[in-house]
């Protein structure tokens, strides 16, 4: 993939990586052994929580699979300053909690809106391994929370090479 495809897709769906902010008293990720833990994201947006509420309750299910999405686009901003860049993300796993009324029982639905995202815009690297569920609350009243891990993505040849 040349470099700047994920950067284009992401244009194209009219989005941009928001700017990563620092968070205290934790960090926004760490690597360890080539992975990266990116902690649980919200959907902020220029520093505003863009919901707040139950999904089943007080937020519908349209509504919560934006903010998924939003969540989703702050998780990859910091996965991309981790690895050094958009198209050097390589998304392994994703967390998608959906603070929802027990009765909801569409967290994969909500969860859909940020795998589309990643696969949208990364393509190969973002298909992942992904766990979708229900909660009873978030922080900040939040109603989604995601949380992924990445790794760097590889290049062809360094597939070639573990090929060998």
């Amino acid at each position: 993939m040349p470099r700047g495809d994920a950067a284009a897709r992401l244009h194209g769906l009219g989005l941009e990586l928001p700017a990563v902010a620092e968070s205290r008293p934790y960090v926004n990720h760490r690597t360890v052994d080539g992975s990266v833990y990116v902690s649980g994201q919200l959907p902020y947006r220029d520093g505003e929580l863009l919901g707040s509420g139950i999904v089943g309750l007080d937020v519908d299910l349209e509504s919560a699979r934006e903010l998924a999405r939003r969540a989703a686009l702050n998780a990859l901003a910091v996965a991309a300053d981790a690895v050094g860049g958009l198209d050097a993300v390589r998304v392994v796993q994703m967390l998608v909690l959906v603070a929802s009324t027990p009765q909801f029982g569409q967290q994969s639905a909500v969860a859909d809106a940020a795998s589309d995202l990643l696969i949208s815009v990364l393509g190969e690297n973002g298909l992942h391994a992904r766990t979708a569920i229900g909660v009873a609350g978030l922080p900040r009243n939040s109603p989604v929370e995601i949380q992924m891990v990445c790794a760097r993505a590889e290049t062809g040849a360094q597939t070639q090479d573990a090929l060998r």
